[in-house]
């Protein structure tokens, strides 16, 4: 291309004027390099607190809502239809095992048992005739040609069927005895009234049969059960006999403790937890059934795993990490969380026991950086 001379220089001071930006560019970046590779040597030279790895386990616990309730609780109805005649306890009466809390009153069963007591004596008196009677004949037979054969046995037979009746009269009057007894309503246990439904005169009777509520509720108060549903999470990780400690709203700045008595070993369908009770003495009768607590469960690894300072853990968009020292340079490691304390976390990885790890690591710390470390007291 042919340009007149006129514009010759006017266009070799554009074609300079041009080229000037990208050679300033290319000046700031050459000069822009050595700024970033310096700030790379000054992470390589700093010496980062690092620990070696190593097998624990990691003991933590959790809070969860439970509840109190009775020890042991009943709710008496009558046997027999009746009527009440007498109570001897009302809400809130302390009660021992056995003592007598109402007498009913059935007057056909002692009419009953009247009829049984004479049925049994005459059949008794007729028993004793026939067995009178074949010892006779078994004396005279004795001598023979005295007492035909066919005698002797019609006189066992006789016997023995009068002593079967006799043992079904006998039967008969148990029953009725054992009857008459079920008007004496009596404690199973020791406890504590904690609701009567009936008066003095009152029909009673099998429940939906005269009774539609019992006519007493005994519980047992010297020592509650403190059920806890556990979370499928923790289930595993609870033992027999741990120790465990709660508080209830009624009682504030008051902490109870507590083991863990029964395990249910199973989970509910429905919640997918596992019921735990553990046992609660109270002689004072401080705490009270129905009472709702807030329990703390003690939760150890069943086996040991990699337990890590909370503050190794290096998280980011993509994951979590922990950063290792190998062969002198840093090497991000992708883990799983699992269980945490407060300051403490289980971990889960393409890890070894005895790798060094950075306790506090950051992003400016590259994977394949050369790494200095100082390992922690």
């Amino acid at each position: 291309m042919n340009i007149p001379k006129i514009y010759e220089g006017s266009v070799l001071k554009l074609i300079s004027l041009a080229w000037t930006p990208i050679l300033l560019m290319t000046a700031v970046g050459c000069d822009s390099n050595p700024e970033g590779a310096k700030a790379t040597e000054a992470v390589a030279e700093k010496e980062h607190e690092a620990f070696v790895l190593n097998l624990d386990t990691l003991s933590s616990t959790f809070r969860i809502p439970g509840e109190l309730i009775a020890y042991q609780q009943v709710d008496l109805y009558a046997k027999v239809s009746s009527f009440v005649e007498r109570l001897t306890v009302d809400v809130g009466s302390e009660v021992k095992k056995g003592q007598i809390l109402a007498t009913l009153e059935a007057p056909e069963i002692s009419s009953q048992l009247a009829g049984a007591e004479s049925r049994l004596k005459s059949f008794e008196a007729i028993y004793l005739a026939s067995k009178a009677r074949y010892d006779r004949l078994k004396r005279t037979s004795e001598t023979p040609g005295t007492v035909s054969e066919n005698d002797l046995e019609m006189a066992f037979a006789n016997q023995q069927s009068d002593l079967a009746n006799w043992e079904s009269a006998k039967a008969a009057f148990r029953e009725i005895t054992d009857t008459k007894a079920y008007l004496e309503i009596r404690a199973p246990f020791s406890g504590v009234i904690t609701a009567r439904n009936v008066s003095p005169g009152a029909y009673v009777g099998p429940s939906g049969r005269g009774s539609e509520f019992p006519l007493f509720t005994l519980q047992e108060l010297d020592k509650l059960r403190l059920v806890v549903n556990v979370p499928e999470l923790y289930a595993a990780n609870l033992m027999k006999d741990n120790s465990v400690s709660f508080t209830v709203q009624s009682i504030p700045g008051r902490d109870f403790t507590a083991q863990v008595s029964r395990l249910a070993g199973a989970l509910d369908d429905r919640l997918r937890s596992e019921r735990i009770e553990m046992d609660v003495p109270n002689p004072k009768s401080e705490l009270l059934p129905g009472m709702v607590a807030e329990v703390t469960l003690p939760i150890q690894s069943s086996g040991a795993s990699f337990i890590v300072p909370s503050s190794s853990i290096l998280s980011s968009t993509t994951g979590n990490f922990v950063i290792r020292k190998k062969d002198g340079k840093a090497e991000w490691i992708a883990i799983n969380n699992g269980r945490r304390d407060l300051t403490s976390a289980e971990v889960f990885g393409e890890l070894t026991k005895g790798d060094t790890l950075l306790v506090f690591p950051n992003e400016e710390i590259r994977h394949g950086q050369a790494v200095k470390v100082k390992l922690g007291e």
